[in-house]
């Protein structure tokens, strides 16, 4: 008997075998460097940084954060303008009527003292009453189209269905058909919007006989 001996395997490393023969897959019989593939919990070595490279990480994460900081800031400052806004709109719309009613104060007023004079049996003469209730009514007057109010002043205008309610129409001879003969009452406008029209009589051509 020769004294050479086959090599063998060494004793801690196992070939795959074919599964159908049973014999080494030629792979694992030729490359022993296959049997020490990772296995599937084996994840690659990343490479370490540079110092370039760590420091624009660190500065980057550090503008992230600022970032975030200041969007939380702005969503917060945006919810209170929100609520601040809500806020203030149901104060105009609960007191939106304050201006005018501080300026009709003085109105009533001065009819409170015309009332009152009114009573008094020693009043000199009616003329008197007549004058405080007429500057009291040019007053109103001032204030009311002060807030915005414009009187439609339809007489001897033609008639306008926009601005104008027929109540009757009546021949006449002086006025030209289809114009106001007679306002009977006063119509108004707050600024470009239609609050009354006024109710005029409209003329109508008298036919000859």
């Amino acid at each position: 008997m020769s004294d050479e001996r086959m090599p063998t395997q060494p004793a801690d490393v196992r070939v795959p075998a074919n599964p159908e023969t049973g014999a080494p897959t030629p792979t694992a019989a030729a490359d022993p460097s296959a049997l020490a593939a990772p296995g599937p919990d084996t994840h690659p070595a990343m490479p370490m940084p540079t110092p370039e490279e760590a420091a624009e990480l660190r500065a980057k994460a550090h503008q992230a954060d600022e970032n975030w900081t200041r969007y939380l800031r702005a969503m917060a400052d945006l919810e209170n303008f929100k609520k601040r806004a809500a806020r203030e709109r149901q104060e105009a719309e609960k007191y939106r009527h304050e201006a005018l009613l501080r300026d009709l104060l003085p109105v009533l007023d001065n009819l409170e003292m015309a009332f009152a004079a009114a009573q008094d049996s020693s009043l000199a003469s009616l003329a008197a009453l007549e004058a405080g209730v007429t500057m009291i009514r040019q007053q109103l007057r001032t204030v009311l189209t002060g807030a915005g109010l414009e009187e439609i002043d339809a007489t001897g205008q033609a008639f306008d269905p926009r601005l104008h309610e027929a109540v009757a129409q009546q021949e006449s001879t002086e006025v030209p058909d289809g114009r106001v003969l007679q306002q009977v009452r006063r119509g108004f406008k707050y600024r470009d919007r239609l609050l009354r029209p006024a109710s005029v009589v409209v003329a109508q051509h008298k036919s000859k006989a």
